[in-house]
């Protein structure tokens, strides 16, 4: 669930087709994300699954999978 969510996320900031987006997908190499688009995907994290993550926290968060194991540990 988390996954699917956080490709809608992703798919809506960068313009991109969800369906490309896999676990091992990077945000900045894979995708073309600049650091404006990071911090939207962030945001849109934390309003869409209720969480707040760090600066240091997000600085860390480098492909999909991080994402979304960060999400899962925070709303457990």
């Amino acid at each position: 669930m988390e996954f699917e969510k956080l490709t809608q996320i992703i798919a809506d900031i960068l313009n991109v087709d969800a369906a490309e987006i896999r676990m091992e997908t990077t945000f900045v190499n894979d995708l073309g994300a600049d650091s404006l688009d990071l911090f939207q995907i962030i945001m849109g994290i934390e309003e869409e699954f209720d969480i707040e993550i760090a600066g240091e926290e997000a600085e860390t968060i480098v492909s999909v999978g991080d994402a979304v194991n960060h999400i899962k540990q925070a709303i457990r």
